[in-house]
Order: structure tokens, then C-alpha cells, then sequence
């Protein structure tokens, strides 16, 4: 293997690989990262068994070839190296790379030993911008919670049809669901797909799309999943991920979201964070604060205390239509959605909060938009 390639472009491919190359002491093959040369593309390669990552890059290539290298010591090194031509060059096992100044000899190991990531059908099919697809993802992806119990709630629901997508995610105290409407000429499947993807996985689609530029392709099988951007230079991927996919069927939560509400509350969704901050200064262990809605006077006020601290009242001015009601939620969980909601809102928006009672789950919508549902249990009072 011989090739020559600009540093910052090394980098880039390193520091996104890496992120995946596992700190194992069972299987220290996965510690590393393959580097494979073919065709004058540069492919760099790193997995945990869960997730895989592919890079390619176009290349000046001499010679091809490949080796596995210690992703910790590439990754430092060529973090180091000034952003000029770097030359990369296989001798047995060992990788020499020269840059300017700078000259390095890694011990590789065998790449035949690296694990070979699945491959996924390209036949079924979905695309989409990059950035709405991780900014969608990103609004989920929290609320899903390990469990050795029920390890579908570990990941993030997926239902795709022809003209929808549907991403859910519970941690069994709340629960969010975002639906995201596809083109018809983005869409390439034969039948709904219902799957679950790990939390980990979801987050890296999240670190490694989420500020590209351009399409993301999404290709389907039975036990897993693949991203895919392509490159722009030539008709090939730049990068993929492949994650497998949570065994197993997710819980059937459209049971649980309240079909009518008593009482339904409008006010400024940043107003309402910054009272829900404030309040939680004085919560307790529990992280409770309760609200009181009134109807008749169009206020809704927030009560929490801590027998160490304090206590804690105040109210917000709010449109609010139905029953009066009173109850109590864990800050934490009312907070995440309500800044969820409010993420990339330009405008001063306005949240709606519905209401059945004061033992069942209360529903956040951003006022104007049915896409975006947040459900968040209540602190139920003993």
C-alpha cells in the first residue's frame, strides 16, 4: 500500500471512525482501525460488533493494499501533523507515514483478523436532507433508557411507510413521537418497516450526519440498517454506518397517549421554561413541582418546595379552556420537552399543554404543528 493524501483530509476520516473503534480488552482487534486502498479510494473502517463506520476518500495511489493500526496512536499522530501532503506506506505490518518534518512507523496487525462488517440490501430504500433527519432523530433520542427488562424501550422506534416516518421514543416515564413526512420520490420500499434502533447508534447518525450538507440514503433489512452520504467528487459512498437492529417488539404506546383532555393550556413556551428553572431551584428529591391551572382566571401557577431550602410559587398568564386541575411532574421530564419543542423555533412560540386529570399523562404540542407529541407521566400525589 502506498498512497498520498492532504492531512486534513486523513483527519477527517480518522476522527470519524474512531469514534466507534472500541476500547476492548476481550477482542483488541476492535481497538483498531482498518485501512484499506483499492482503486485510488482510501477506505478507513471501525466497528464495536454493534455499529460499523465506512470513510472513503479519493486518492493519489500507488500501490494498494491494507493493514489494522491502533486507532488512539493514528488518531494522535495525525492530529499533530501540519495540513500539508501526508504519505502513507505499507511495509509488512507496519505503516510508515511521512509529513514534512515528521516521519512514523505504527506496528499494524493482521487485517484478515479486523471483523467483517454485514452487508445491507440496497434494494429498499429511503432519502432524505441529512440535517432534517438528525434534527427530527435529535428531538427522540434522549428519552429512550436502558433496560435489561425490556430492552426494546433501549432504542428509538422507527415505523416507515410509503409517505411517512414515524420516530418514538420511551424510557416508560415519558415519551416523545415525531412524524416526518417523506416525497414520494424519496421513498423506494415494498412494505412498512417497524424497527428499533440502539440508542448509541442513533446518537453517532446524530454526531457524524447531523451538520452535513446534501442527501442521507437509508437502506433496510431484517437484523439491520444502513446510513449512507455519498461523495461529491464521484458516483460512491463517502461514509456508512451500519448498526443492527433491537430484537423484539416495541410497545404499543398509541395506547397511553389520551385520546381527549379536561383541560388544554396555551402559553409561551419560553416564558414556561424559564418559570420551570426557576422553580426547580426549591424541588426535592424528587424533582416535583406541581402546577394549579385556573380556567376562570386564565393562570397557570407553579408550587415547589424543599424542606431544606425553601418553597417556591409563582404564575404565568395562559389561555387556558376546560377544567381546573392540579398536578405534579418531575422538572426533568417536563423540562427535556418543552426544549425539545423549542429547538429551532426562530419565533416566539407558543406551547400547548393538555391535561386528564390529575393522574394521567399530560401532552406537549408545539401550538400550530401535530408532528412533534411529548407525553410526560405525572408525579402521582401518595
Amino acid at each position: 500500500m502506498k498512497i498520498t493524501i492532504l492531512k486534513d483530509k486523513l483527519k477527517e476520516g480518522v476522527n470519524i471512525v474512531e469514534k466507534i473503534s472500541s476500547k476492548s480488552i476481550n477482542l483488541p482487534i476492535l481497538n483498531n482501525i482498518l485501512i484499506s486502498v483499492e482503486k485510488n479510494f482510501l477506505n478507513l473502517t471501525s466497528t464495536d460488533l454493534e455499529v460499523g463506520i465506512r470513510w472513503w476518500a479519493l486518492v493519489k495511489m500507488e500501490k494498494e493494499g491494507q493493514v489494522a493500526v491502533p486507532s488512539k496512536i493514528l488518531s494522535g499522530f495525525i492530529n499533530f501533523l501540519p495540513n500539508k501532503l501526508v504519505n502513507l506506506e505499507l511495509k509488512d505490518l507496519n505503516l510508515k507515514i511521512e509529513c514534512e518534518n515528521y516521519q512514523n512507523l505504527i506496528k499494524g496487525v493482521n487485517p484478515e483478523d479486523f471483523p467483517i462488517i454485514p452487508k445491507v440490501s440496497t434494494e429498499e430504500k429511503i432519502t432524505l436532507p441529512s440535517r432534517v433527519f438528525c434534527r427530527n432523530l435529535a428531538s427522540v433520542v434522549d428519552i429512550a433508557s436502558f433496560s435489561s427488562t425490556k430492552p426494546e424501550i433501549s432504542g428509538i422506534y422507527f415505523l416507515i411507510q410509503k409517505d411517512l416516518m414515524v420516530m418514538a421514543a420511551t424510557d416508560s416515564f415519558r415519551l416523545g413521537e415525531k412524524r416526518v413526512y417523506l416525497e414520494p420520490d424519496s421513498v423506494n420500499i415494498s412494505k412498512d418497516y417497524s424497527l428499533i434502533i440502539p440508542q448509541k447508534a442513533a446518537k453517532e447518525i446524530i454526531n457524524i450526519f447531523g451538520e452535513k450538507e446534501g442527501n442521507l440514503t437509508i437502506y433496510f433489512s431484517s437484523n439491520q440498517i444502513l446510513f449512507e452520504t455519498p461523495l461529491s467528487e464521484v458516483s460512491h459512498p463517502q461514509i456508512q454506518l451500519t448498526s443492527r437492529l433491537i430484537e423484539g417488539d416495541y410497545p404499543n404506546y398509541q395506547e397511553i397517549i389520551p385520546k381527549k383532555y379536561d383541560t388544554r393550556i396555551v402559553l409561551p413556551i419560553h416564558e414556561f421554561i424559564d418559570q420551570i428553572k426557576l422553580a426547580s431551584l426549591f424541588s426535592g428529591k424528587i424533582n416535583e413541582i406541581k402546577l394549579k391551572i385556573d380556567p376562570v382566571k386564565n393562570k397557570i401557577s407553579l408550587f415547589s418546595q424543599n424542606p431544606d431550602i425553601g418553597e417556591h410559587q409563582s404564575f404565568l398568564v395562559a389561555k387556558v379552556e376546560g377544567k381546573p386541575c392540579e398536578i405534579s411532574f418531575n422538572y426533568r421530564f417536563l423540562l427535556d420537552g418543552l426544549l425539545n419543542i423549542a429547538s429551532g423555533q426562530e419565533k416566539k412560540p407558543e406551547v400547548v399543554l393538555e391535561l386528564t386529570g390529575s393522574e394521567k399523562p399530560g401532552v406537549l404540542r408545539l401550538k400550530g404543528d401535530e408532528s412533534y407529541l411529548y407525553l410526560v407521566m405525572p408525579i402521582k400525589s401518595s
